[in-house]
This record gives structure tokens, C-alpha cells and sequence, in this order.
């Protein structure tokens, strides 16, 4: 049974720092990019972070670059998003996501799993 199970989203303050963290089971961790999406009350789901799944390149929204770091560890099925001067758009649900791609016979799967998501506020 595939799982992903966030934890660490709060209420801070602007300026303050929360971190993430994302459990995986039931899958090859280590098969897969991992990211982390948020969305915003009455917004779109969007892309923050994204990290591949063997040489740990990342990505980031133009929106949080500098401030936030992804980062993994195979050895214990986790993701985590380090978030620093949070601002109070930064306020969403958090969701991690596990993304592989595969080519068989020509033809293109897609494995895509979602967490139930990690409510982050920044307010003062």
C-alpha cells in the first residue's frame, strides 16, 4: 500500500522557518523524483520544489528560490522542505508528491502518488 505522510506544517510567524518532512512506504523510494506542491485557498495546485531521484537535482518555484531547500534521504524514504522568511503568501496546503516515469514497447507510464496534504500559515 502506497503512502505518503507529511508532517511539520504549523502556524509561524512572517519571517520565521517551519520544516517539512514527507514519509514514503509502499514503493521504491529511490525510483522516484520527489516534490512538493502547494495550493493556496481559491488557487491552483502549484509546483514549489522538485528533487530527481538519483542524482538529487533540484528545482524551485521563482517564487521561493533562496528561501526554501529540498532535500532527500533514500536511506529513510523521506523528503523534506526546509522553508526559511516565510512570507504570507507562502500560506497553502503543502502536498508531497512521488512522480516515475517509465518507457515500455514504445509507450510511456507515468507513476504519480499524493500525500493527504500539511497546512502551513503565515501569519502575525
Amino acid at each position: 500500500q502506497v503512502q505518503l505522510v507529511e508532517s511539520g506544517g504549523g502556524l509561524v510567524q512572517p519571517g520565521g522557518s517551519l520544516r517539512l518532512s514527507c514519509a514514503a512506504s509502499g514503493f521504491t523510494f529511490s525510483s522516484y523524483a520527489m516534490s512538493w506542491y502547494r495550493q493556496a485557498p481559491g488557487k491552483e495546485r502549484e509546483l514549489v520544489a522538485a528533487i530527481t531521484s538519483t542524482e538529487g537535482s533540484t528545482n524551485y518555484a521563482d517564487s521561493v528560490k533562496g528561501r526554501f531547500t529540498i532535500t532527500r534521504d533514500n536511506a529513510k524514504n523521506t523528503v523534506y522542505l526546509q522553508m526559511n522568511s516565510l512570507k504570507p503568501e507562502d500560506t497553502g496546503v503543502y502536498y508531497c508528491n512521488a512522480l516515475k516515469t517509465t518507457v515500455r514497447t514504445g509507450r510511456k507510464y507515468e507513476y504519480r502518488y499524493w500525500g493527504q496534504g500539511t497546512q502551513v500559515t503565515v501569519s502575525s
